[in-house]
């Protein structure tokens, strides 16, 4: 099967989940059993690129010999509280500039790209958004309108008997990512659309 991933491994996922058999060996020649042989390099960036505001020990050397080695890199993160354009300007202000927009994908970026693959935007609906700005921007980018996200930070739902919530009925879609402003309102609206 696809990945080398046989039915006898995924049976043996599901036996234990307290023990694993994994048998990882210790790279003892890392040119020879890992550079030799890979030719792309995927990164998760918090916490391996960057620790909050901090850039890594290393890791510019680190990315200037898998370049100078011909390697591709891919920088992944699913905090999507930025745009591909926002996670730019953090790795400029690291130090990263030679790190591509092209390189960097965000679920803020994969949130949008599934909508552009679908071509959500030919169908005249908007999305709802419980997240914050790099959805949006994202979104902004292939076009799609949409609602919600920072713009709903402050509200708050009628409780009062015979209060109803009215939305909007042409969001088609609703997103949701981290929110550091989520509220009962953001809930209310997306599980009414």
């Amino acid at each position: 099967s696809a990945f080398g991933i046989g039915k006898a491994a995924t049976r043996r996922s599901f036996m234990s989940t307290t023990k694993l058999n994994a048998n990882v060996l210790k790279l003892t020649e890392p040119k020879s059993q890992l550079l030799d042989q890979v030719d792309v390099f995927i990164f998760d960036c918090d916490g391996v690129i960057w620790r909050g505001d901090s850039l890594i020990d290393g890791i510019p050397e680190t990315l200037q010999k898998l370049r100078q080695a011909g390697k591709r890199m891919f920088f992944v993160t699913n905090n999507s509280t930025k745009s591909r354009a926002g996670y730019k300007k953090k790795f400029d202000s690291l130090g990263l500039d030679a790190v591509p927009a092209e390189e960097i994908f965000s679920s803020s970026f994969a949130a949008a790209a599934y909508l552009e693959k679908t071509n959500f935007k030919a169908t005249g609906k908007k999305v709802y958004v419980i997240g914050e700005i790099g959805i949006c921007e994202e979104l902004d980018l292939i076009g799609v309108p949409h609602i919600g996200g920072p713009n709903d930070s402050q509200k708050q739902p009628n409780m009062g008997p015979g209060d109803k919530m009215e939305v909007d009925k042409d969001v088609g879609a609703v997103i949701v990512g981290f929110d550091r402003y989520i509220n009962y309102y953001k809930i209310q609206y997306a599980q009414l659309c």
